[in-house]
């Protein structure tokens, strides 16, 4: 059997496929809780479906950002070994977000947790990234850290971008090689604007009639997500959606996700509470006659050695494999079961 990856040239839009969401801890005890909640759904969903970031920027207390670092370095290495030392063959998805490239503890960050955890890391998360400049800097001193550590691949970088100047230069920062995925900024991105922008578009409005502009009707906050996304797609990169504050109500996180996801081009979604984690999984997943359909292309275009095919009277071929491989890619990627004609393609 040859692969869809090997045969479907271009097969994926980004060069690289990550669980939908990316979810964030900042204080010890949330991490623990986190990091085991990953371990539980892996077993329960058999594929690590979102990432545990955790978080330096706003978890670290000022004055405190040595011994937080040290916290996420034990942490990060307790869960990969802990994945090794179990019959278990999921391998857990531990990121780092840093302070920022102007930061006093930027560089300690690096040294620390890049140099005491590369190799348990999946990326770094570098925020409130303004230029290439940025990139390159954060690249070159990751780089001298994970290389001090014994890494020997590169460690994958993501990036913020949180201000009207980054969104400007979004097509440049997500051509830059080292960066796997770009993610929005929201709240930042709305107080870089000095008011200009009011406090409702960091949350959802109760209701589609609602008089204050949202994160999703607001126009400059929708131009910035439309830009990231588009550079993303673009350069091949995974672009990732911002948060939604009202973490308690699920039903908004899950609406704001599909919008996110359907309407906006985005692929990946941060969350902030574990009750956002299944809304999230739940609106980036295919419907199940979604996956069905996908499945029974890719089983036929196979059978045709990947020539065109005529199925339910519409023509099909590489074109439309390359989409259906994604949907099918992204059932895996959220838990869902797929077809058994399907599923050989995740076990090899």
């Amino acid at each position: 059997m040859r692969h869809p990856r090997e045969v479907l040239l271009g097969a994926q839009a980004a060069a690289v496929s990550l669980p939908v969401c990316d979810h964030y801890s900042g204080v010890e005890a949330r991490m623990i809780k986190s990091l085991a909640l990953q371990a539980e759904m892996s077993a329960e969903f058999g594929a690590c479906v979102f990432d545990v970031t955790l978080d330096c920027e706003d978890g670290a207390p000022v004055g405190g950002e040595k011994d937080h670092a040290n916290m996420v370095v034990a942490l990060a290495n307790q869960a990969h070994l802990a994945a090794k030392n179990i019959a278990f063959d999921i391998t857990p998805r531990v990121a780092a977000r840093v302070h920022a490239v102007d930061h006093p503890a930027f560089e300690q960050d690096l040294d620390i947790i890049v140099g005491g955890a590369a190799a348990a890391l999946c990326h770094v998360m570098i925020p409130k990234v303004e230029t290439v400049a940025d990139v390159d800097r954060a690249a070159r001193l990751v780089d001298q850290a994970a290389c001090r550590s014994g890494r020997s691949h590169p460690l994958p970088l993501h990036v913020l971008i949180e201000s009207p100047a980054s969104v400007h230069r979004a097509f440049e920062i997500a051509a830059h090689p080292r960066v796997q995925s770009l993610s929005f900024g929201l709240m930042d991105f709305v107080s870089s604007h000095g008011g200009a922008i009011p406090a409702s578009a960091m949350g959802i409005a109760a209701s589609p009639d609602a008089d204050d502009l949202d994160q999703f009707s607001h126009p400059l906050v929708l131009r910035a997500k439309l830009e990231i996304a588009s550079a993303c797609h673009a350069q091949g990169k995974v672009p990732a959606h911002c948060v939604v504050t009202e973490f308690s109500d699920t039903a908004a996180v899950q609406a704001a996700a599909t919008r996110a996801c359907r309407a906006l081009g985005y692929t990946r979604m941060w969350s902030i509470h574990p009750a956002q984690i299944r809304p999230i999984l739940e609106a980036f997943a295919p419907q199940a006659h979604e996956i069905e359909l996908a499945a029974n292309i890719m089983a036929a275009a196979e059978k045709a050695d990947w020539a065109p095919i005529s199925l339910g009277g519409k023509l099909h071929d590489r074109a439309s494999y390359r989409y259906f491989w994604q949907v099918l890619e992204r059932a895996h990627q959220t838990g869902r079961r797929l077809p058994d004609e399907a599923r050989v393609y995740f076990s090899v």
